[in-house]
């Protein structure tokens, strides 16, 4: 697949808590980007600082009119208090709401492990890279979505 992107932005949020981590799914996020034809130009990429962030900056990036696609990647470690709940809930509601709110794809690159072994095999290791498959998807509804509204257009 190929992205019919030809001149938009995208955005990725990075969460810089559990850096190792998200610094693979950023390297898996872009790999993937270059690969379906995306320039580094179109690229911008944001640090946050955690993964309970991450909804107020995909917030507003996407109310641009320049950003195309928000994908945003980051690492929740289950710790011994409900602590991990929350911020999972809050970043998954919070980027949905984003999405729904403005139609742009938001991708939901946020690993949520209960151990941090589990984590780094989502990060590039033997469960693949969720970075890269949150690109793949924010892409694909971007062409689903473009796709539709030219049909549309054309009366189809």
């Amino acid at each position: 697949m190929r992205t019919h992107l030809p001149a938009g932005r995208i955005v990725v949020l990075r969460s810089s808590y559990h850096a190792n981590i998200t610094n693979a799914l950023l390297d898996g996020a872009v790999a993937e980007l270059r690969s379906q034809g995306i320039a580094e130009s179109q690229i911008d990429i944001v640090d946050v600082p955690g993964a309970f962030e991450l909804p107020v900056a995909a917030a507003r990036v996407a109310k641009r009119l320049t950003v195309d696609v928000v994908v945003a990647i980051g690492a929740v470690v289950r710790g011994e208090t409900p602590h991990f709940d929350f911020i999972c809930q809050s970043c998954s509601q919070g980027l949905s709401r984003v999405a729904e709110s403005t139609g742009k794809p938001v991708a939901f690159g946020v690993i949520t492990a209960n151990t941090v072994e589990q984590a780094y095999e989502r990060a590039g290791g033997r469960v693949g890279n969720k970075g890269q498959e949150a690109a793949r998807a924010a892409l694909e509804l971007f062409d689903s979505i473009k796709k539709w509204e030219q049909q549309q257009a054309s009366g189809s």
